[in-house]
Formats: structure tokens, sequence, C-alpha cells
């Protein structure tokens, strides 16, 4: 079965309401789910509908060691509002350890570098272990976002994909918060747009991309979990 789901002609592309996209996941994917998340407020919706939905599924925060002190006291508040535990992935080095090897503050030298080392094998690892995966994607979020599809083969990490709100805008997203009191990071009422790690966040002026303030200044705009439109990062060598 989850070989011939590597046909993208039988995933369900035609699926575009959450609830429809997560009943077909709840129905195909019985056991092993995973819902990866940074905690914005999409991955927020994402998780309490597949709650609703019955899902059984893991709830995963890439902990970097970088993420701002709001993002882990949103984890604390959203593990007792929702019942849950989320499961903190780390990164097999330190900070300590990384500027060892790499040299200090590698997000400054070589960003994508420091995204792979901290997020990107943390996930994959993790992932390894999973059925399928589920993120908070929207096709509005930013350009390298547009062709997101409800449903589709992640050939990166092996494994479908389902993006339950990726024909949602922005706004739909706070209103089911609103509407279900659920807890957003306060950043966000702060002028941030899109939260991750503290040196590579900033706030967004108004007209923006929601993601103009991660990485600010350089082309880079993704971490690399999602990347569809960038370039392979090019590999940094340790320290010798």
């Amino acid at each position: 079965m989850l070989n011939a789901l590597q046909s993208q002609d039988v995933l369900p592309h035609h699926l575009r309401e959450p609830r429809e996209v997560l009943g077909w996941a709840r129905r195909t994917f019985p056991r092993g789910l995973v819902l990866a998340s940074a905690l914005g407020p999409q991955s927020i919706v994402a998780l309490d509908l597949s709650i609703q939905a019955g899902l059984e599924l893991d709830v995963v925060l890439l902990d970097t060691g970088l993420l701002f002190d709001e993002t882990l006291a949103l984890a604390r508040r959203l593990e007792s509002r929702l019942g849950i535990t989320i499961q903190r992935v780390q990164p097999p080095l330190s900070l300590d350890e990384q500027a060892r090897r790499y040299g200090d503050e590698l997000w400054e030298r070589d960003p994508a570098k420091c995204c792979e080392l901290r997020k990107v094998k943390p996930l994959a690892n993790r992932l390894r272990r999973a059925t399928a995966w589920i993120t908070g994607l929207r096709r509005t979020g930013s350009l390298t976002r547009a062709e997101v599809q409800s449903v589709e083969w992640d050939p990166g990490h092996g494994l479908v994909k389902i993006n339950p709100l990726a024909w949602w805008p922005r706004a739909r997203v706070f209103q089911h918060l609103a509407e279900n009191d659920l807890p957003h990071n306060p950043l966000l009422d702060e002028g941030y747009a899109s939260v991750g790690c503290r040196p590579c966040t900033s706030p967004v002026q108004p007209g923006e991309d929601e993601r103009a303030g991660r990485w600010r200044g350089r082309p880079k705009t993704e971490c690399g979990i999602h990347n569809r439109l960038i370039a392979e990062p090019r590999p940094a060598e340790p320290l010798s």
C-alpha cells in the first residue's frame, strides 16, 4: 500500500477541505503519523484539526537550542490545553560542540549548514520511524510554497506528506485559533509573521511576504525541510 502511494496518480489531490484530507489520512495511516511543527499558528490549527479527526499521531518540535523562550512556553501551554505531549527532537551536536567543529555562530556564516545540522537532519532521522507526516504548510505562505498540495509524495523523506491547510488563507487560520480558544506565539502580536530560531528571525513590515523576516537580507527563506524551488545548500566543512 505504501509503495503504491508513491505514484502521484493515486494521491487524492482533489481534497481541499482539511477535515476531508485528515479523514483520508486517518483511514490510510491508522498509526505512525508524525506532525512536525515549529508551533506556528497554522501548525497549531493542523494539530487541533488532527486531534478532532481522531488521528493517532506524534507531535514533534524541532528544538534547535536557539528557539525563542516564547516558543518553548507555547509548547507547554499547548500540552496543557490539548492534553498532549510534544516530543522535543534535538540535534546531536550541542551549540558548543557545533561551534568547536564549525566555528562560532555558524548561522551567520553558513545558515544553510546550521539548518541542516539543527533541523533538517534531526527531522529526517525522526521521520524514518513514521508512516507519513503532517505539516501546516499553506500555498499563500510564500512563493516557495505556492505549489503545495493537500497530499503529496515527499521523495526526500520517502513518505506521503499531508498538508491539510494547503488551501487556507492566513486569516482563516487565525479565525480558527480564536473560535477554538487556542494559544499562539505572542511574538506574532509584536510584528513577527513567521517565528523560527532567534538569530534568524525578525519582524516584518506591512505588505511583506510572511517569511520575509526569516534570514533577512539573504535569498534563503526556507530551512530546507520544505524546500521546493531552492537549490541544495552548499555543504560547509568542519574546521581543521
